[in-house]
Order: C-alpha cells, then sequence, then structure tokens
C-alpha cells in the first residue's frame, strides 16, 4: 500500500520546485539535514518551532522512497 503524504506539498513556484513541508519554504531535504544536525528534539525545535512530529516522519517516509536533494 501506498503512503499518503498530505504535509508534503510541490510548487513549482516555490523552492525551485522542491517537494516542501506543508506549503512552508522548507523543503524535506532541509528537514532530514535538520534531524541529522539536530539529533536532540529540543534543539531542533529550537532551531526549527514551525515542525511538528508528523512532519518530520513523513519528510523521512518521503526521503526513502523519493529522490531529493538537500
Amino acid at each position: 500500500m501506498a503512503q499518503e503524504f498530505d504535509r508534503i506539498t510541490w510548487n513549482p513556484k516555490q523552492m525551485n520546485g522542491e517537494p516542501c513541508i506543508r506549503g512552508m519554504r522548507l523543503t524535506v531535504g532541509r528537514v532530514v539535514d535538520a534531524v541529522l544536525l539536530y539529533p536532540d528534539s529540543a534543539d531542533l525545535a529550537r532551531n526549527y518551532p514551525e515542525l511538528e512530529p508528523e512532519d518530520i516522519e513523513q519528510a523521512f517516509a518521503f526521503a526513502t522512497t523519493h529522490e531529493i536533494s538537500g
């Protein structure tokens, strides 16, 4: 069964057409990089307060099934 990515959006006029989180100017690749950069959840939340746990889960799930750039 294919997973639904309801928090991942595409807009060819935003962020060079890269998939983003909930229409924000925050790409899936950037979210994946941020989690790796800030493995402590408190640091991640402090630097990216707009991210919700479901955003992070979907970003990683999306990244494992699609080609993304960081």
